[in-house]
Parts: structure tokens; sequence; C-alpha cells
């Protein structure tokens, strides 16, 4: 035969392509493998044996009421409220730009001119306040609220204080002699006076402690008197407060003759000696019976064993 009638035979005597239709037996399978092709997601045409599937990640699901909503917000920290944001930060700002307006005009007038210690003393003020509120926010969370940064909730006689200072120090220098203020005391370590280096370690050492207390008290510290246990309330009694009971007021009280040693105030050293005292006093002693309340024989036992740092306060 020709190659054309060998082709020929060849292909009538090869196995037929055609499938068999399927049985009955077989319809349930059949409809099965449809179902399961018609639920596997549209493949592209220029894709061949690759999927597009991905893995299940469920969800993790809302707080809120609605999917859409935006997260929730503790209504305080809305505009005029005690933990409102925007107070929050204006007051930061405020302190910060007034802290670095001070340091510079210090620097800038050191030591040529005797009024360099009064942007000092606002330097000092912008640093104590910004730590309040910094170390309560750090340690103790709930609580920083505007308040924390004790720029007024210390009442009006806090802020006559601290004006009646600056006033001080500006009438002594323009009404009297430079060299008669404290003129016992001689130079030292050039053109720094002995009350003023000493105004300056009392100041450190009266922030540092007041900070370093709040810190260490945590979630137990608090600007107020608390008149009821709250959940969690302990007794500190390590760190500062192995050897202080109130390491805080200790540090207030100190740092704030040191700012009427370095200012060169008279008046006001002695005003605010009489008035610290008498505040701190009285605060003690009612603070303390709510703490023999809050946790008995513990706490006098350990009023025994430490001291609160100030004269005349046992």
């Amino acid at each position: 035969p020709t190659f054309f009638e060998s082709c020929l035979l060849l292909s009538s005597h090869s196995p037929s392509t055609q499938e068999p239709s399927p049985s009955p037996q077989t319809n349930t399978d059949h409809e099965d493998l449809s179902n399961m092709a018609s639920e596997a997601p549209h493949q592209d045409a220029a894709t061949t044996e690759t999927t597009n599937w991905k893995p299940h990640r469920p969800t993790t699901p809302s707080l809120n009421s609605f999917p859409n909503s935006p997260p929730s917000l503790d209504p305080s920290n809305y505009p005029h409220g005690k933990k409102s944001l925007s107070g929050i930060s204006l007051r930061a700002f405020l302190i910060g730009t007034t802290l670095g307006l001070s340091l510079s005009l210090t620097i800038f007038l050191f030591p040529t001119y005797y009024l360099w210690r009064v942007p000092f003393f606002l330097a000092s003020l912008c640093l104590f306040h910004f730590l309040e509120y910094y170390v309560t926010a750090e340690y103790n969370t709930r609580y920083a609220s505007i308040s924390a940064f004790l720029l007024s909730s210390n009442g009006w006689a806090y802020n006559v204080a601290h004006s009646s200072a600056i006033l001080e120090c500006l009438v002594s220098y323009y009404f009297w002699p430079r060299d008669s203020y404290f003129s016992w005391t001689g130079p030292v370590f050039g053109v720094i006076k002995l009350q003023v280096l000493l105004g300056l370690v009392m100041m450190a050492i009266g922030q540092a402690t007041r900070t370093l207390a709040m810190a260490q008290a945590g979630s137990n510290f608090n600007h107020t008197v608390q008149v009821e246990r709250k959940d969690g309330h302990i007794l500190v009694t390590h760190g500062l407060y192995a050897i202080l009971r109130h390491p805080s007021y200790f540090g207030f009280f100190w740092w704030g003759l040191g700012t009427q040693l370095l200012l060169g105030n008279v008046v006001c050293l002695v005003g605010y000696a009489v008035v610290l005292w008498h505040f701190f006093n009285s605060r003690i002693a009612r603070e303390e019976r709510f703490l023999i309340a809050f946790f008995g024989d513990e706490y006098v036992q350990y009023r025994k064993r430490s001291w609160v740092g100030i004269p005349g306060i046992p």
C-alpha cells in the first residue's frame, strides 16, 4: 500500500478518544464535581494550574456598635474635659516655650546682670510643672489629667507666692545696692555667692526627691489626700519611702526654700518657710489619720521607723 493508504489503515485501528457516556450510577458524582467547580473561584484564562484562593483570616471583633464607626474615646478627652487632649497639648506647649525662653535669657544675662536669677526661677518652675504631669502620666496614668500639671489646682495662694518672689527680687534690684543683699556671703566659685550655691543644691535635691518619690509610689501616689482606700492601694515602704514617710513633701519644702535663696529674697524666704511648714504640718497630720485607718498597725510601726525630714514635724 502507499503511504496515504497506510495512514488510513492506522487511523481506522486506533482507539476512539470519545468519552463514554456516564452511567446512571455516576450521576451523583458528576453533579458533585459540577457543584465544586461552580463554587471554585473564577480563574483568569491567562493562568494555568494556579489559584487565587486566600487563607481564611478571622477579623477581630470591634468594640463599637457599628463596624464602620470611629474608635471609641473617653469623653473626658474631649475639649473642656478633665483629660482634654487639646488642653494638655496647649499647656505642654506653653510650658516648653517658656522654659526655652527662660533658659536662653538666663544664659544671656549670666553672670553680668543680677537679674539672671528671675528667668532661672521661671525655668525651674516650668521644669517642676512639666515633671508633675510627665511622671503622673508615666507611672500613674489613670490620674494623668490637666490638674496633674498643678498650674491652678494649688489655689490662688500658690500663684501669689511665686509672683511675690519675683516681685521682691525685682524691687531689691532696683531700690537697693546689689551687694547689700546677703552681704555676709562672699563669692565662691568665681561669681557665685554662697547662698546662690546653697539654693541651687537645695533645688536640685528637692526636685529629684519629689520626682523619684512619685515614680516609686506609682499608682499609690495622688496629689490630693485620699479619704477612701482604693482597690490596689498598698503601703509603699521601699526606696525613698524606707527613710522618708512623705518624700514628695520633703522635696517640695526644700525646693521652695532653695528658690528663695537663689533669688536672694529675705522676706519671701521667711514667708515660704512659715507657710510651707504650716501647710505640710496640717496636711501630714490629716493624711496620716486616714493612712492609719487604711493600714492599721502596719502604718503605726512604719511611722516609728521613718521620718518626715521637715524640721518640727515628727
